[in-house]
This record gives C-alpha cells, sequence and structure tokens, in this order.
C-alpha cells in the first residue's frame, strides 16, 4: 500500500472537511482539547493515507479502512492507538451522514481491534503513605507537592483536573471542589479533613511564595508562578517515588487516583458513589476496580493461607 508521509500537508477541501467535524462535536458532546486534538490526528492521518491512493475522505470506503487499520498494525501502532482511531472514524461519518455529504457510512461494518484487558496500576496503601510523605514540607515546592499529592488522593482527581483547578473552584470552608470533568461536565467532591489542612498550608505559605505578587488563577503554580502541567506533575510523581523508595516501573500519572478507587472498594466503599467521585458517564467504567480489589484479595489469600 502506498504511505504518505507523515509531515505532508492535507488538501485545504479536506481540513475543512476535519474543522467542520470538530466543530459540530466540540458543539454537541463539549469535548477537551486533548480529545480534539486526537481525533484531527487521526483524521489527518488517514486523508494523507488516502491522498496517496488518489481518493479523499468522503470517497473513502470500509476495504479503505480495513487497509489503513491493517496496515497501522503491522507497522508502529498499538492496539488501543488503532481502536481509538476506529472511534474517530466512526463519529466523522456520523457527522458526514447527517451533513449529507455521504450516503453510506463506511464505518458500519467495521470491526475495532480487540483491547486486551488492562488494570490500572494502584499502589498499596503504605506505598501511597511513603510516597505522600517523601515531599519536603520545610521548602515551597515541597509543600506545594505534599498539597497535591494529599488532595488527589483525597479525591481521586484526574491528573488533567487536579493541575487545572483554579481557585473558584476550591471552598475550603465547605470542604468540597467544583470539578469539570470529561465532556465539561461538573461534579462536586469532598477533599476531607488531612488534605484540607496540606492545601490551607499551601495556598498560605507556598503559594503566596511562588507567586511573588502575581495574580495567577491557577491553584498550584510553579517557581516560575505558572500554572502546573500535567507532565511536571508527572515528572513530580517520578522524582518522590525514587525518594519513597517505589519502583517507578509501577507508576502512571493516574497511579494516586486508581489507588483512590482502589482503596476505597478495600474499605466498603459503594461502587455508584465511587463513580460520582471518580466522574465516570458509566458505571462499568468503575467497575474495574472491583477486579483490581479482587486480584488483590486472591494474592492476600495465596500469600497467607495454609492452603494457599
Amino acid at each position: 500500500m502506498p504511505k504518505a508521509s507523515k509531515l505532508a500537508a492535507i488538501q485545504p477541501i479536506e481540513r475543512q472537511r476535519i474543522d467542520i467535524f470538530l466543530d459540530r462535536i466540540w458543539a454537541e458532546n463539549g469535548l477537551s482539547k486533548n480529545t480534539l486534538a486526537a481525533y484531527r490526528r487521526d483524521m489527518e492521518g488517514l486523508a494523507r493515507w488516502l491522498e496517496a491512493l488518489g481518493t479523499d475522505l468522503n470517497a473513502c470506503t470500509r476495504v479503505h479502512l480495513q487497509d489503513y487499520i491493517r496496515e497501522r498494525t503491522d507497522t508502529t501502532h498499538k492496539v488501543r492507538s488503532n481502536a481509538r482511531l476506529v472511534s474517530s472514524l466512526r463519529q466523522y461519518f456520523r457527522v458526514q451522514l447527517r451533513l449529507g455529504t455521504i450516503s453510506d457510512d463506511p464505518t458500519l461494518l467495521l470491526d475495532p481491534p480487540k483491547l486486551p484487558r488492562s488494570l490500572p496500576k494502584a499502589l498499596t496503601e503504605n506505598q501511597v503513605e511513603a510516597l505522600i510523605h517523601a515531599p519536603d514540607v520545610g521548602g515551597t515546592l515541597g509543600l506545594r507537592d505534599r498539597a497535591m499529592f494529599e488532595l488527589i488522593y483525597a479525591t481521586g482527581l484526574r491528573v488533567s483536573e487536579l493541575v487545572g483547578l483554579t481557585l473558584d473552584q476550591v471552598n475550603l470552608r465547605q470542604g468540597v471542589l467544583r470539578v469539570r470533568g470529561k465532556g465539561g461536565k461538573d461534579r462536586l467532591v469532598p477533599i476531607g479533613d488531612e488534605a484540607i489542612e496540606w492545601l490551607d498550608r499551601y495556598m498560605r505559605d507556598s503559594r503566596v511564595a511562588l507567586l511573588r505578587g502575581r495574580v495567577v488563577d491557577a491553584l498550584f503554580v510553579t517557581a516560575r508562578g505558572a500554572g502546573m502541567t500535567r507532565q511536571m506533575f508527572w515528572f513530580m510523581v517520578k522524582k518522590h517515588a525514587l525518594v519513597a523508595g517505589i519502583d517507578i516501573r509501577r507508576i502512571s500519572p493516574h497511579v494516586l487516583r486508581h489507588s483512590f478507587a482502589t482503596h476505597l472498594l478495600n474499605h466498603g466503599a459503594d461502587l455508584r458513589a465511587l463513580q460520582m467521585l471518580l466522574g465516570h458517564s458509566s458505571l462499568s467504567t468503575t467497575q474495574i476496580y472491583t477486579l483490581i480489589a479482587k486480584e488483590g484479595l486472591k494474592r492476600l489469600h495465596a500469600e497467607h493461607h495454609p492452603r494457599g
């Protein structure tokens, strides 16, 4: 199959079609910038590949899509990446059908790649305690890091939600956060006394010192007085994990969110309540954590039961 250069520019008509598609699904579903950017990459990649075949997006057939996915699978793209691609394609062609620019949806009989079931990684409660206590709270950055760890473990926020928090989303008096999650949906999340205490200390001492008189809406700021990013938080987690003696191969950007959910279930939390706290639109997404809890019970039984 002919391959188009990844750097090749797509035709203006194709760019216009993709722009209209993204505008439409943003208006309908309120998708995040990251999701829209992923859809754009997927559709532009397909448009380049089709152009090398002498065709375009709206003349695309199911055979084209099958060949494109097969070629990606045979090269460097992972199964999960191709599964997301199929989701992007379905969204695009459904929009085109509604707009009347195509008469048949080539994705109707398109099967997505089967994803292997992977469980989110969760730390033990002792490991979480070690990680939370790793920052040196005698310094401004250490106090900030401790407050971030306490807050994300107390609330189960996504990393993007944590670093995106602004001052007006925090109500320490009532002990809640107003969080805007995926799809632009707001939810109220309780903070907990321990996190409230550390967050209050950070806001009174560390944040003021880091800003040095600057006015910034972001709750968590850097040494330069700018808002935190997901990449910086990920670097911070790895740095403190090394101090805590945790194998960084067991760490992921969302490890504290996964640990929050797993530990709540281990202590008897209701699955529906956990769904609301995590901001999952579907209970089936939350149920993955019950599998983690079961795996932990199996290991405990195998290690300690005389006939394990």
